[in-house]
């Protein structure tokens, strides 16, 4: 039964601006909230000793050796931050991009050292080969082209590695065809049934995703990657890989980038039950650093609007790099 409007006497005039007039009215009847439980911190690893290193293009954020993670977990945890999205810089690259399911790699070495460190800490992995393929690409190549079935296996070797270390949730980013149906399977083959997967459903070749790319050295060498990458321009595609990751197994389904794909967000919602996810990517980060950098937009409000607008869209789970601004501006109050 649809809702009965309120109405006032006749002829009176709606009055909406009631419950605005002070901030407790304001907080009091505020729909949407930015709770710092539905954040996700993106995290790079790389290999070697040392200091974090800055990412130039991302103010505030760095690349931080294995070595350093346990203190960063305590920081996180001191902070109310619940999840981590971690990102491995290869030690090595090759054509099979080989060192994203070694083992030792960089990834499952930093899930054991968070884990260790926090076990309460939810730890999501990416799952890819762009930081490790000697061309940049996200998958095996073949003749110019990334080929899609012995990418998706060995996707599935680089899930079991990272599960295999502890990771809870495994992130496959490839935009492989079948790929969560290639990862759960090999899951279920190693005894890890458990792990959950958040897949990448909606991932458009997007030109938000270069500060990314420079943090991670993930650049292609030759072409680019819209040959498996998403069209920006097909809404009704999206929703078609987000039902196809759905039918393979994936336990959680996510959009990127967050602010070009809130009109997804809102079809996703009203069309699937599985918690949804939205990563608001490295440019849209560092495009907001540079407008309050330069005086253009007040940062705190300009950030907290927009993961505001990503939630009201229907996102369960955002991943951000403002996660620990967010925290520190909670804890410093409105």
């Amino acid at each position: 039964m649809a809702p009965v409007p309120a109405r006032g006497l006749p002829g009176a005039p709606t009055r909406l601006r009631r419950l605005r007039r002070t901030a407790a009215l304001r907080e009091w009847v505020a729909e949407t909230d930015v709770e710092l439980r539905r954040l996700v911190y993106p995290i790079f690893v790389r290999p070697g000793a040392g200091a974090a290193e800055p990412v130039p293009s991302m103010p505030g954020i760095e690349r931080h050796p294995v070595s350093a993670l346990p203190a960063l977990a305590g920081a996180l945890a001191d902070e109310g931050i619940r999840a981590v999205l971690l990102f491995g810089v290869g030690r090595h690259r090759d054509a099979e991009g080989s060192d994203a399911w070694a083992p030792d790699g960089i990834v499952p070495a930093a899930v054991r050292a968070l884990k260790d460190a926090a076990p309460d800490l939810v730890v999501v992995t990416d799952v890819c080969l762009c930081a490790y393929t000697s061309d940049g690409h996200c998958g095996v190549s073949d003749r110019g082209a990334v080929a899609n079935d012995p990418t998706c296996e060995r996707l599935g070797r680089v899930a079991v590695a990272h599960a295999t270390a502890g990771a809870d949730v495994v992130a496959p980013s490839a935009m492989m065809d079948g790929q969560v149906a290639a990862i759960r399977a090999a899951l279920n083959e190693a005894g890890r049934t458990e792990t959950a997967i958040l897949a990448y459903a909606s991932k458009h070749a997007s030109a938000f995703y270069g500060p990314f790319r420079e943090a991670e050295g993930s650049a292609p060498a030759f072409g680019d990657r819209r040959g498996y990458q998403m069209d920006y321009r097909n809404g009704r595609e999206a929703l078609r890989e987000m039902e196809a990751d759905a039918a393979e197994g994936a336990d959680l389904l996510m959009v990127k980038p967050a602010t070009t794909s809130l009109d997804l967000l809102a079809r996703a919602r009203r069309r699937f039950d599985l918690p949804l996810a939205a990563y608001h990517v490295s440019g849209e980060y560092a495009m907001l650093k540079a407008a309050a950098a330069a005086g253009i937009v007040p940062e705190r409000a300009a950030a907290l609007e927009v993961l505001t607008a990503i939630r009201r869209a229907g996102a369960d789970l955002i991943v951000t790099y403002f996660a620990r601004d967010v925290a520190r501006w909670q804890r410093e109050g409105r």
